[in-house]
């Protein structure tokens, strides 16, 4: 029999980290991250790490595990995650896998698409371009090319966008036509699915504050810190949701009441961007937050059954 997991997935805000701890402490479970962000140490604030008490609480993994300034993709995070989900089940406790990254989900319940080897010399005009031109003509040529990868690609994505176009480059073919061929058929563990969803208006009402509370927390102080240590703004970490915006506050670019509207517009847009990969998954059970007890029912049914 495979392992069995279950998986806590949604847009950002909606509830997920409080319903897996609840949840863990319902089936003896342990939490495996899922968030491409909170894989990096440093960045708390702005990532929403769950607090020190409920990690002395629950057992969590995939928290903290690179620096900023290191490489990690969802390969890397296939294998350590598969690594912590055996682990977990030979202590004999149920796993719960918790996060917001479509692509990391993908990667660790069904596979992961490689594609083609890199190529130098098409990578470094694309970033010639970049630097001359900016990311934003090369992210128009990608949804020229293939408008259904960048529904998955953010437009400021530098790292993905190079990568899909170099895809196209070397081999003619689109990376949503090399994905849909590969067909994330390798499965390692029997996934029950449960998504969070919440009416728009109360979801972008508790983004909107969440960034509220990000700012006074001390997100700014935060991304100054990372900089006094080493780490620049221009590292994909610090170039992700909030961290971009307060470093453009530190460099006087930016009025802080300016950064976090911009922060707060730009969480709603990447809540619904999660929605679009969650809504093209056809075996995602959906549920409001406060329907609790139902889902731990559900959990608990599918953990008994054979």
């Amino acid at each position: 029999m495979m392992p069995k997991i279950v998986v806590i997935l949604g847009p950002t805000a909606v509830g997920k980290s409080e319903l897996a701890l609840d949840l863990a402490a319902a089936i003896n479970g342990a939490i495996v991250n899922a968030d491409s962000q909170q894989v990096y140490r440093y960045l708390d604030i702005g990532t929403g790490k769950p607090a020190k008490a409920d990690r002395e609480r629950v057992e969590h993994f995939m928290i903290d595990v690179v620096d900023p300034d290191e490489e990690f993709n969802a390969a890397l995070y296939r294998r350590r995650a598969s690594e912590c989900v055996q682990r977990i089940h030979q202590r004999k406790q149920n796993v719960i896998v918790c996060g917001g990254t479509g692509l990391y989900l993908k990667a660790l319940t069904e596979g992961l698409f490689e594609g083609p080897g890199q190529d130098a010399e098409i990578r470094r005009a694309l970033d010639e371009r970049i630097e001359n031109d900016g990311l934003a003509p090369l992210y128009r040529w990608l949804t020229e090319i293939d408008p259904s990868v960048t529904s998955t690609i953010h437009p400021n994505d530098r790292q993905r966008t190079i990568r899909a176009l170099e895809v196209y480059q070397l081999t003619g073919k689109r990376l949503s036509d090399w994905q849909k061929e590969h067909g994330f058929q390798e499965r390692q563990f029997d996934v029950l699915k449960i998504g969070l969803n919440r009416p728009r208006d109360e979801l972008y009402d508790l983004i909107n504050r969440r960034c509220e509370r990000m700012v006074a927390d001390g997100l700014r102080e935060e991304v100054r810190g990372l900089v006094e240590g080493g780490y620049g703004l221009t590292l994909k970490p610090l170039r992700s949701l909030g961290y971009r915006q307060m470093g453009q506050v530190l460099e006087g670019r930016q009025a802080l009441l300016d950064a976090l509207e911009e922060m707060k517009q730009e969480t709603r847009n990447f809540a619904k961007r999660q929605l679009t990969w969650f809504r093209r998954e056809l075996d995602i059970s959906w549920f409001h937050p406060q329907q609790k007890s139902q889902i731990i029912e559900s959990v608990k049914t599918f953990l008994l059954k054979n």
